[in-house]
């Protein structure tokens, strides 16, 4: 990859992770955060309306270090289908509670997993848990109205115990709902439909998502034909392996010309060895494969040991055991949020797990080598801004290899 001169146009594909939301949320959050970064780094960016047609997005003039750029923004949504994913009933989620845990179990995944980072780990074993507790509360608070109901009732007819069972779903039924209703709280339905969503085909793509993938891909290989100077794609959590197999699939049929932008791939906050390691997820595991060992684009992936989300410092391709002889990528590097951020916001923001998980997205008010908007509005392309860190080196482990940060 050779350098590139200075960036004075370029087109931003946001690939989000499971997330049913408008995808104007991150439109705001990056109008908001894109404000308190400039205003701490000494930047100057102005958000407009979108001037290219597609996808919902926005467009970025930016002022920084003597460098005029335009960038266009554009979010690559697929929060239809993750709805459609999404169980609506109380039932239908403890159904794939059992199904997601025992395909995890038993296809030897999970154990894989454990010998990652165990923040992930922990996160996934989250929501199991806590519908388990929902779900024993549930049937406690039940059994007590059960033995008052008896207690009650025996004092003035016989049978009073069959009578009183009665009592238990008329209990149980609002406590679980009352949960599911502050689930914007707790998170368990969410993460639970998440983890399902990829166990539910053991980690292959259902044929929405292919189809959603294939569109994804000619929406980028128009912009790759285009007189931009960068074509970046940015991968966040799920979105992240999606945009292996868009990439994959693009520079496979011959999409990314040698004239055209620069291509750029950014993973931030990738939790890849979840539907990787997964029986069926050959797919996936050929794209890390193939994209790892080609020149026609830079791939930074950047992840923080403070995101308990993401499997933060592991190399996606190298501990989903797939990484060849010429693996050149990613470049694994870390957020650093214990650095980036300032005692007091790191304190802050320390235990909302969820939102470190977004914290990739927004503002540091230490900022260092990473700054979302230097990358996706400044004048250096992805392999400029990088080009002087050389990959990390592999430590050989059975049955998964780990990368260290080279930050």
């Amino acid at each position: 990859m050779s350098s590139s001169p200075p960036v004075k146009t370029r087109r931003v594909f946001y690939i989000p992770g499971y997330d049913p939301i408008h995808p104007r949320r991150y439109r705001e959050l990056y109008r908001k955060e894109s404000a308190v970064q400039a205003a701490i780094s000494g930047y100057e960016l102005t958000l407009r309306p979108k001037v290219t047609k597609g996808p919902y997005g926005w467009h970025v003039s930016a002022q920084m270090d003597g460098a005029e750029v335009e960038t266009d923004v554009e979010v690559l949504y697929w929060s239809d289908i993750v709805r459609d994913s999404m169980a609506n009933t109380i039932p239908a989620t403890y159904l794939s509670l059992i199904r997601t845990a025992s395909v995890y179990i038993f296809s030897g995944a999970l154990f894989r997993l454990m010998r990652l980072r165990k923040g992930p780990v922990i996160a996934a074993l989250y929501p199991v848990m806590f519908l388990l507790v929902q779900l024993l509360l549930a049937i406690g608070l039940g059994l007590l109205a059960v033995w008052g109901a008896a207690a009650l009732i025996g004092l003035v007819m016989p049978g009073a115990e069959l009578v009183a069972w009665l009592a238990l779903p008329l209990i149980m039924v609002p406590v679980l709902r009352w949960f599911k209703a502050k689930d914007n709280k707790f998170f368990a339905y969410y993460l639970m439909h998440d983890y399902s969503f990829s166990a539910s085909t053991l980690g292959a793509n259902s044929d929405a998502l292919e189809e959603r993938i294939a569109s994804f891909a000619e929406t980028i290989a128009t912009a790759l034909k285009s007189d931009m100077d960068e074509v970046l794609v940015v991968g966040h959590s799920s979105g992240a392996h999606l945009a292996v197999s868009i990439l994959s699939d693009l520079i496979r049929a011959g999409k990314v010309r040698e004239d055209g932008p620069v291509l750029s791939f950014l993973s931030l906050g990738q939790v890849v060895p979840m539907v990787s390691f997964l029986p069926r997820a050959q797919r996936l595991r050929a794209d890390l494969a193939y994209l790892s060992a080609r020149d026609e684009l830079t791939w930074v992936d950047v992840t923080a040991p403070g995101d308990g989300c993401a499997f933060a410092l592991c190399d996606p391709v190298a501990v989903t055991g797939v990484a060849g002889a010429g693996k050149r990528w990613p470049l694994v590097i870390s957020a650093a949020f214990t650095q980036t951020l300032s005692p007091e916001r790191w304190k802050e923001l320390r235990w909302r797990f969820f939102r470190l998980h977004f914290q990739y997205l927004c503002a540091f008010d230490r900022p260092d080598h990473y700054d979302y908007f230097r990358i996706t509005t400044g004048p250096l392309t992805l392999y400029a801004r990088y080009k002087d860190r050389a990959p990390s080196k592999s430590r050989i482990e059975t049955p998964v290899n780990r990368y260290r940060s080279v930050a």
